[in-house]
């Protein structure tokens, strides 16, 4: 990173950012303190970090987006229809629609300052057909508040700034942990109406 940053400047923070909705290795939790304490030493301008760091995450995040539009509601509830689909049934899809439908704007925004929610919220927001308008202000809103705060700590830690590191990496393996286990659940309870079902079958037909 610090080749990057010295060989693009401000740009190079821009293009770690948008890489971060894809490749989880390069967190914004490392990339942005980074970038803050390199601008406070000189080697990129101060003054362009925190724009191109927001660029690069709204252009990240609007390619997730658009991946969303291309799985679109109908084909994911298609799938979720099929007996080899176990994360989520038909009706829990219907109910994560319902509760995005009511509570999708804050859920964007605030999503965008949550280690790894952060780059998998743009996907339900493309799925869902939250209006791009939208979808780019309130993503543009909370990626310039996660990115100014994380550049800002950096600034000030200085030499520090990993202590920061430290902490967002703790936090990030307590969300991923929680969004295993949402999964798992998922999974189960799918299993668990699929034998449901198919022992009612089975007692229909013995009793025919």
């Amino acid at each position: 990173m610090l080749g990057l940053f010295d060989t693009l400047g401000a740009a190079g923070v821009g293009l770690l950012i948008f890489l971060d909705n894809f490749f989880p290795p390069i967190p914004s939790e490392v990339v942005l303190p980074l970038a803050g304490f390199r601008a406070r030493t000189g080697a990129i301008d101060p003054v362009l970090v925190w724009p191109a760091a927001t660029a690069g995450a709204v252009a990240g995040s609007l390619v997730v987006y658009y991946l969303g539009v291309w799985l679109g509601y109908d084909r994911l509830h298609d799938l979720a229809g099929r007996r080899w689909f176990v994360i989520a049934s038909r009706r829990d899809l219907e109910r994560g629609r319902d509760l995005f439908d009511r509570h999708g704007g804050k859920m964007v925004l605030l999503g965008r300052c949550i280690p790894f929610v952060r780059s998998v919220i743009s996907v339900p927001a493309g799925v869902a057909g939250m209006p791009v308008c939208r979808f780019l202000l309130l993503t543009t809103i909370g990626s310039g508040i996660w990115n100014a705060l994380l550049i800002g700590l950096g600034w000030y830690l200085g030499e520090n700034w990993t202590v920061l590191e430290e902490w967002t990496g703790v936090a990030s393996s307590v969300v991923v942990g929680l969004v295993l286990v949402a999964v798992g659940v998922l999974v189960l309870r799918r299993a668990s109406s699929r034998r449901a079902t198919g022992t009612s079958t089975t007692a229909h037909r013995d009793a025919n």
